[in-house]
């Protein structure tokens, strides 16, 4: 079994998705759009708002606060965020950014299973992962007018 899926009742699943965009625009705009917690409610579902280090979410239970620390590094073109939850679970979310050449940047995005339990992680993940789909399009599309 490949280490990156897990077992569950006999049935192999994944625990993680990797997604990847290339976005019409030069990797300093990218990652400066991308590094900027204010600009997460323009192009994903989840954030409603953040503001200094707090972060409004919608979820399927309602809206919930959460802390919120960015991890960027420009010479890595790393993006990463850290979010602490009420109960003070912690959920992670890793990017990266990659210049192809003065005018394209590949952006990648991982996506790692929710903090539910095991049983839940497929159908989870495989609902978070259309979403982000669709969130990596809003980008790319946000990203090429600007």
């Amino acid at each position: 079994m490949p280490p990156a899926w897990r077992r569950q009742k006999g049935k192999e699943m994944r625990d993680f998705d990797v997604q990847a965009i290339e976005i019409a625009g030069p990797f300093g705009r990218a990652f400066r759009f991308v590094a900027d917690p204010r600009t997460l409610p323009e192009w994903t579902h989840a954030f409603r708002s953040v503001s200094g280090g707090q972060a409004m979410l919608a979820t399927p239970k309602g809206s919930v606060e959460v802390g919120l620390e960015v991890r960027a590094s420009l010479e890595w073109g790393i993006v990463d965020w850290i979010m602490t939850f009420p109960d003070g679970s912690v959920g992670r979310a890793f990017s990266r950014l990659v210049p192809l050449d003065h005018a394209r940047t590949l952006y990648s995005f991982f996506l790692l299973a929710p903090p539910v339990p095991l049983e839940q992680v497929e159908g989870a993940l495989a609902e978070q992962a259309k979403v982000l789909t669709q969130e990596l399009a809003a980008l790319q599309e946000r990203l090429a007018r600007a």
